[in-house]
């Protein structure tokens, strides 16, 4: 598709495709009668998708646009006779996007913080559940009767994220494939948490936002800003530091 359109147009798109509500352009109404049609159409569903997922996101951080306006510059830029040049649109989607970056780092922010603050303190009440000093929740799923990590070791682990809704937003498990990494090189509810693993161990760790990614969204809007985190673990194997494992 980006061979095909113009990053600019691709942006102008995503403030056009979005509003087209089913009332006004009805799919079911459009015939795909040859291969041309279904291309046609393929490629105008590929854009659509594409707009659709970034409002969504704007909508969610209650950043509206008026749908209206959005489809008549959509139909404008397709008949090549838009109200604005190359340049002005450009201008404007780039004030947009840094506007509705920082709405979603205001509302998704807030929101974060508060549910996952109010999670912790539930968690915390469970059996089982232990809290460390900096705010780290864990809770021993399996007992190991390896050794232990230190923070310059490399770890190979399985692992599942998620938020605090249940919704996974990474598995090693769904990879069908483990993971390796130095314990210093992630963060820091995971560089602490491993260290009380033995390898063989599982853990279910709760991790604040301020030991994970704290105020920065991360992986496309999958995890918002001041996220609590769930990750369960397996410490599979430890790999000590030749410095560490001297001294040992």
């Amino acid at each position: 598709m980006t061979q095909l359109m113009k990053p600019l147009a691709i942006s102008a798109m995503a403030l056009a495709l979005t509003a087209c509500s089913q009332e006004k352009f009805p799919a079911n109404e459009t015939e795909l009668a040859t291969e041309k049609d279904k291309q046609a159409y393929a490629l105008g569903s590929s854009v659509g998708g594409f707009i659709a997922r970034n409002l969504e996101r704007q909508e969610e951080a209650d950043y509206m646009l008026e749908r209206d306006v959005v489809i008549a510059g959509f139909v404008d830029a397709i008949k090549g006779d838009p109200q604005l040049s190359d340049e002005e649109a450009e201008e404007i989607l780039n004030t947009m996007r840094q506007e509705v970056m920082e709405q979603r780092q205001n509302v998704l922010g807030k929101k974060s913080e508060e549910e996952g603050k109010a999670y912790l303190a539930e968690n915390a009440k469970k059996e089982g559940v232990q809290t460390t000093d900096s705010g780290l929740q864990y809770e021993v799923l399996e007992q190991g009767d390896g050794i232990r990590p230190s923070e310059t070791d490399m770890v190979e682990v399985h692992y599942e994220g998620t938020l605090i809704n249940g919704e996974v937003f990474d598995s090693s498990y769904e990879r069908e494939e483990p993971t390796s990494f130095p314990l210093n090189r992630v963060i820091p509810g995971w560089t602490e948490g491993l260290q009380l693993m033995k390898e063989g161990a599982k853990y279910r760790f709760v991790i604040p936002a301020e030991l994970a990614y704290g105020e920065r969204e991360v992986g496309g809007g999958q995890i918002p800003p001041n996220s609590t985190l769930i990750f369960t673990v397996e410490l599979l194997n430890v790999q000590k530091d030749e410095l560490d494992a001297k001294q040992q």
